[in-house]
Parts: structure tokens; C-alpha cells; sequence
């Protein structure tokens, strides 16, 4: 019983000077304190006020008006000489006042300057004598083309045939032209047409495989007339 007694006392001297201590601290609160709530500040930006409608009637109203024609020209106002109708003299007639139209007589042109609507053939020469097919329809294909030429360089109004042999390569190339002063016309300018034509159209076509030849002769003549 002794022994309990003196547990007691010394446990509640030990409370008490805990609890004194404890009270002497002065940040010792039984109760947690609450944090402090903090409101946002909102901070507002006044817009610039706008003018009314009477401060905008008063500072139209404070506008300078625009200028006034009348009040800034001084010039008198000078009004148009009257009109006075002129009276034809009675001696001269109507008909002179009015311009007569004036004709000029057209202009001739000569028949070489002017168009010349023409003729230009190549007759076949001594394919009579020749059985090959292929030889034909080669010696077409160069006649065709010869004429072509003709009929670009040939510009003036003469006619006549002429009559020219020439000697092709077996790639096309022209390699001899001759050209027959008796069966040809006189004319030097159709001569130096017909000679320029054969030049102006090679080269031709290669030989095709059945003219097995290094070079073969053709004879042409060119026919100029005018329709």
C-alpha cells in the first residue's frame, strides 16, 4: 500500500512540471490553428470611355465647312456671244459646199511579182523498161519529193520542162546531177530552178533491203506551167 502511495505522488509531480513547461512555450496551443484563407485581388482596367452622340454632333459641328464655290470665285459671269446664222450667198449652188469624194485609179502589178497559181509535174521517165517494184516505188518517193522542192523555189511566170539525171547512194545522199541541154528548155532561170530543187531535196530514203546496189541513176523531168 506504502509502495503505491509514493507512485502516485511521484507520477503527479512529473505531470505537473511537464505541464509547466509546456505552458511556458509559447508557441504550445492545445488546438492546430486554422491557416489563414487568402482571397485573390482582381484588379479592373477601366476602358476609355466613348464619346456620345452629342460630343460627336458637337465636334462635327466644330469642323471647318468646305469651301463655298460662290464665295471664293471672283470672276464675272460673262454670258456667250449670240449666234448668227450665215446666209449662203444666192450665186453659188449647193452642191459646191459638200466635199466630193476623190478616186484614185488602182495600180497594176506585174504577172512575176503578183501570186502565180502553179503547175509543177514530174512526168514518169523510161519506167517502161523497168520490171522491179521496189526500184518503182523508190523512184516515187524521190519524184515526190523533188517536186516539193519545185514548187517552193519556182516564183516567176515561166514555163517549160526540164529534163535532169542524177545518181543516189544507197544511204540517200546525192552524189552526181547532170542535166540535158537538148531535151531542156532554153530558160536559164527554170535550169538553175530544176538543178537547186534536186539539191534542196536530198537526201532521200536509204535504199530498202531488195536494192542490194551502192548507188543507183535516176532520170526525171520537171514540167513547169501555171493553171
Amino acid at each position: 500500500m506504502f509502495s503505491e502511495k509514493i507512485f502516485l505522488i511521484a507520477l503527479i509531480v512529473s505531470l505537473g512540471l511537464h505541464a509547466a513547461i509546456l505552458i511556458q512555450n509559447p508557441n504550445f496551443s492545445i488546438f492546430t490553428p486554422k491557416q489563414k484563407e487568402t482571397t485573390p485581388e482582381i484588379s479592373y482596367v477601366k476602358e476609355p470611355l466613348k464619346a456620345s452622340e452629342e460630343e460627336k454632333q458637337v465636334s462635327s459641328q466644330k469642323r471647318e465647312p468646305f469651301l463655298k464655290l460662290s464665295s471664293k470665285i471672283t470672276a464675272d459671269k460673262r454670258n456667250p456671244p449670240p449666234f448668227i446664222e450665215k446666209q449662203a450667198s444666192p450665186s453659188r449652188n449647193i452642191d459646191e459646199n459638200i466635199p466630193k469624194p476623190s478616186f484614185e485609179r488602182p495600180t497594176f502589178t506585174r504577172p512575176d511579182i503578183s501570186a502565180i497559181k502553179k503547175k509543177i509535174t514530174l512526168p514518169p521517165v523510161g519506167l517502161d523498161k523497168i520490171n522491179n517494184p521496189t526500184y518503182i516505188s523508190y523512184y516515187q518517193i524521190v519524184r515526190e519529193k523533188i517536186r516539193r522542192a519545185a514548187y517552193q523555189n519556182h516564183n516567176r511566170a515561166e514555163t517549160g520542162n526540164i529534163y535532169i539525171s542524177f545518181i543516189i547512194s544507197s544511204d540517200g545522199y546525192l552524189q552526181e546531177t547532170r542535166l540535158s541541154e537538148e531535151r531542156s528548155a532554153p530558160s536559164r532561170y527554170l535550169r538553175e530552178v530544176a538543178l537547186r530543187s534536186v539539191k534542196d531535196a536530198s537526201p532521200f530514203p536509204n535504199f530498202p533491203k531488195d536494192l542490194n546496189y551502192p548507188q543507183l541513176s535516176f532520170n526525171i523531168e520537171i514540167s513547169f506551167d501555171l493553171e
